[in-house]
This record gives C-alpha cells, sequence and structure tokens, in this order.
C-alpha cells in the first residue's frame, strides 16, 4: 500500500503506528504510568534459558478462540518456533470481554497468586498493572535478543503501552487488531452493486452517508431473502456501557469526523493533567447524533439529515459476539468487528467468498478536520493485546515463559496465527506481504486489513484512562439511548474528564 492517500483515507498515520516511539510519543505514554522494575520494586532476577530436562505445564490466561486453536498454535510453536517438547501450555479462557478480564487478573495478582504464570492483556489497560508494580520487569527478566526485538521491530504505538517510564519493557505484544466493516457481498448483489463496487470499496473508504444508503438497500433486499417471521437487520457494531465502547467503536465514529478525546494525536498519550478536553467539540456530538440516527432514524430529535436508519436498537447492548451472531446467521448486512470474526465468517459454511470487507467509513476528510492530519478521514481504533509474565510465578514456570515468548519471535508462527485465527501480526513488516495474501481465508482481506491499518488511531493510554474509559462508556451509552441529548451527555462527560485528569497529574 502506498503512504499517499485520499481524502477518504486520510493522511496515512502509518508512521505513528512504525516509529511513534522515535518521536518520543510512546515514551510519553509510558512516562504517565509510573511503575517500577516489579513486584517488589527492585531488581528482577533474569530467568534460566535453558530447556527445561523434565515436563513443564505453564498456563496461560487467554480467551476461548485461543483455548479452541492451542493445539494448532502449540504445534506451529514447536514445528517453526522451536518450542522444546518438555514445555506444554495449558489455555485458560477469560471472559471474552476486556474489561471483566481486567478485573480477573487484578484479582489474582492482587493475592499474589502465582498462577497463570503468563497473562493476554489488553494493550489499553496494561499500565495500570505496570504502575502498580504487578508484572514481571521483562526488560530484566529476558535476554536482550528477545526486548530489543520487540523495542525495534513492532508496532510502536502498542510497544509503548507496555512500558513504563524508564523504558523497560512488561508484555510481549501478541497481536495487533485493526476493525473493519464486514459485509455480504451476495444480499448487496440483489440490491444491484457489482463486484467492481466490492473491489473499489475494499481499499477506498466510503463516506458514512453513502455507507448507511447502501446498507439500508441491502437491508430491503435481505429481507425478501429471509423467511417470514425473521427481521432484517442493517449494520451490527458494539454500543454497550462498557470498554469496547469507549476505546473502540467512540474512537472510529467521533475520528471518522475529526474529533478527538484530547484534540491533537500527540495529546492522547499525556501529560496528563496538561492537555485540552475536547469531547463537548461539535464534531464529536455530530458523530453521536450520527450514531442515534442510526439506530433511531428521523425520529430521533436529534437525528442528522443524510444518514438512513439502519442500525437495531439492540446494538446499545452489543458487544462482539452478541453483535456477530445475527451477522453470522445470515440475518445482517453489515458488522464492524475484529479480524478474528473474519475468520468465522469467511468460512465456506458461512460466507466464504461472498464475505466482503472494507475499512471504516467517514464523514470528514483528514484535509477538513481541525486537528488533521492524524485526527479525521477513515478511522480504525488500534487494539490489541500483550502477553505479560506474572511476577509471582514459579521460577520453572518462568524458564517456560521465556521459550514461549522466544518461540512467538518466530516470523512463521506470527503468520500461522494470522492465519489461524486472524490474529494480526503485531509486526508491521509481516501485515501487507505476498506472502500473507497466500494465507487461506484471510489472505482475500489483506488490502483491507492493510489500509484499516494504515488509519489506525490508538486509544488515550494513560494511567487514568481505565477510569476515563468507564465514564465515557457511560455517557455515551446513556445518549444512545435517548436518556442525554449528545450535546448534554459530552458536555458532562467533559467534566467529569477534566477532573479526572486534576487527580491524576497531583
Amino acid at each position: 500500500m502506498s503512504d499517499n492517500s485520499s481524502q477518504g483515507s486520510g493522511v496515512s498515520r502509518r508512521r505513528f503506528v512504525k516509529a511513534a516511539g522515535a518521536s518520543g510519543a510512546v515514551y510519553g505514554l509510558a512516562g504517565c504510568a509510573g511503575g517500577g522494575g516489579g513486584s517488589d520494586g527492585g531488581e528482577t532476577e533474569q530467568v534460566d534459558t535453558e530447556p527445561p530436562s523434565e515436563k513443564v505445564t505453564v498456563e496461560l490466561a487467554t480467551d476461548s478462540n485461543f483455548k479452541s486453536a492451542g493445539d494448532q498454535i502449540v504445534q506451529s510453536m514447536r514445528d517453526h518456533g522451536g518450542l522444546p517438547d518438555t514445555v506444554d501450555i495449558e489455555w485458560t479462557a477469560g471472559s471474552f470481554e476486556s474489561g471483566d478480564r481486567q478485573a480477573k487478573y487484578q484479582q489474582l495478582l492482587n493475592a499474589g497468586n502465582a498462577s497463570p504464570a503468563i497473562m493476554m492483556m489488553d494493550n489499553g489497560w496494561t499500565i495500570p498493572f505496570i504502575a502498580r508494580d504487578q508484572l514481571t520487569n521483562l526488560s530484566q527478566a529476558l535476554p536482550d535478543e528477545i526486548t530489543s526485538t520487540v523495542k525495534d521491530d513492532y508496532v510502536q504505538t502498542m510497544v509503548g503501552t507496555a512500558m513504563n517510564q524508564d523504558g523497560d519493557l512488561f508484555g510481549v505484544p501478541l497481536f495487533a487488531d485493526f476493525p473493519t466493516i464486514q459485509y455480504r457481498k451476495d444480499v448487496l448483489r440483489e440490491a444491484g452493486y457489482s463486484d467492481a463496487d466490492f473491489d473499489q470499496w475494499s481499499t477506498e473508504p466510503m463516506t458514512w452517508s453513502e455507507f448507511s444508503s447502501v446498507v439500508a438497500e441491502g437491508r430491503e433486499a435481505l429481507d425478501g431473502m429471509l423467511d417470514a417471521g425473521t427481521t432484517a437487520q442493517g449494520f451490527n457494531w458494539q454500543g454497550k456501557a462498557y470498554v469496547g465502547l469507549a476505546c473502540c467503536d467512540m474512537v472510529e465514529f467521533m475520528g471518522s469526523w475529526g474529533g478527538s478525546y484530547f484534540g491533537e494525536f500527540g495529546n492522547l498519550f499525556g501529560p496528563v493533567g496538561d492537555r485540552p478536553v475536547t469531547v463537548d467539540d461539535e464534531q464529536v456530538v455530530d458523530a453521536i447524533r450520527m450514531m442515534r440516527t442510526f439506530i433511531y432514524g428521523s425520529d430521533d430529535p436529534v437525528a442528522l439529515d443524510g444518514y438512513e436508519q439502519i442500525s437495531p436498537k439492540n446494538v446499545v447492548s452489543y458487544t462482539e459476539e452478541p453483535s456477530r451472531t445475527p451477522f453470522t446467521k445470515g440475518r445482517a448486512v453489515a458488522l464492524r468487528n475484529w479480524p478474528y470474526s473474519i475468520n468465522i465468517n469467511g468460512t465456506e459454511e458461512n460466507f466464504g467468498e461472498d464475505l466482503g470487507v472494507m475499512p471504516m467509513p467517514y464523514a470528514v476528510g483528514a484535509d477538513e478536520s481541525q486537528y488533521g492530519p492524524e485526527i479525521g478521514g477513515s478511522t480504525s481504533a488500534l487494539g490489541g493485546w500483550h502477553l505479560a509474565l506474572n511476577p509471582n510465578a514459579p521460577a520453572e514456570k518462568k524458564n517456560a515463559a521465556y521459550h514461549v515468548f522466544k518461540a512467538l519471535q518466530t516470523d512463521q508462527v506470527r503468520l500461522d496465527l494470522f492465519e489461524i485465527g486472524g490474529w494480526i501480526p503485531p509486526i508491521p513488516d509481516l501485515i501487507d506481504t505476498e506472502q500473507t495474501r497466500q494465507l487461506d481465508l484471510i489472505g482475500r482481506y489483506v488490502d483491507s486489513l492493510a489500509v484499516a491499518s494504515e488509519n489506525a488511531v490508538p486509544r488515550p493510554v494513560t494511567a487514568v484512562w481505565p477510569q476515563q474509559s468507564s465514564k465515557v462508556s457511560q455517557e455515551v451509552n446513556a445518549s444512545l439511548r435517548q436518556q442525554k441529548t449528545p450535546a448534554d451527555a459530552m458536555s458532562s462527560l467533559k467534566e467529569t474528564i477534566q477532573a479526572i485528569e486534576e487527580q491524576g497529574s497531583s
């Protein structure tokens, strides 16, 4: 993909995704966290790197998708990553909701539990665990060959969310996430669209207004394809009051209007207490008005002209899986979701090659945004997960964990994860290649994912972001439920975030 872009995709953010660390932005982000050397705030002993002579099982807390693919992943790590036969992985599936997982880890680490030894942590809330000295300092525990590779080659905005103010590393990125819009080609063919349209949409973002018209036409076509008594849905996304609304869907909707939590891109990372809070800007309010128009149509008192009613009212309670299920079952036209669901929906038993994928639409081009060129245009929330090491784990488990981390630094293992579950390599040079285009199923959509990666915007990860995130999701969801006007909700949110900023800087 070229770094040049149209008004729709905005000016590419690839340079921020790949090289933010070089500019100091990532270290400024991590610097808001505090943090220390390990669980006791002191020096962390380097782990033994020799393969264990006897069988060791290391517990890895993850989600159900990784657990389901566990045998395939371990086989790849053995075949291509050199994982010793004496190291086994016990996959422990936690809640699919990020906030639930965060609370569980906090409970386990507060209690000093030794298991699980390895924890899959959302990049949006790893820093508070670092600030509380609850994770192993990998810069001290692991050989430089591993940590330097992470710092040099991985997605830098992700790496920064696993570092302390001294630049020490506390997590190894497991996979990056860039959401897209999935849609039914077979349905839209019935609505009059063609493969030429689908090819264009795969890399050229459309406006939200055009998107809503396309989906409305598709929903009408789908109504005629479903059994009597089954109601077609249009566009599903995640509007529940949970971490995903604040970190991701809202980042995308308001970003595509040229809005931001803290104004210019560089302010996302701090300094806490010394940056503008801009959630009450007109473009943020208009983004919520559009979201409400999608749900309630022109009957909504704050509806925007030029946008169709295309989303079910249940979207205000949807997280990832509840939003995916109706789409996978053939009852919806389009879905905003992460790449894991492409690997579900693109199978032959579901939609096969009739599954289309496009980058996120936009309302305001990056050249029209007051915070451009980094804010505005097609906007994908930068998601992703790290692997962190429990400082309370016994020495033999830490030794086994080293071999897990080492195996994951093999390119072929990363590509296998991409193919198995749609888990995007957290290494920019592995995302958009001829090799990835040859991968089964997910390879069909690499071009769309590459555009999403170029237009990714991270959440404003600082030590206070988890507290702010919950307030964002509450206020936005209240407006989506028509309990508050968008303007009132954002005015209240601004006051709350400013108070949290002041507390966090003291």
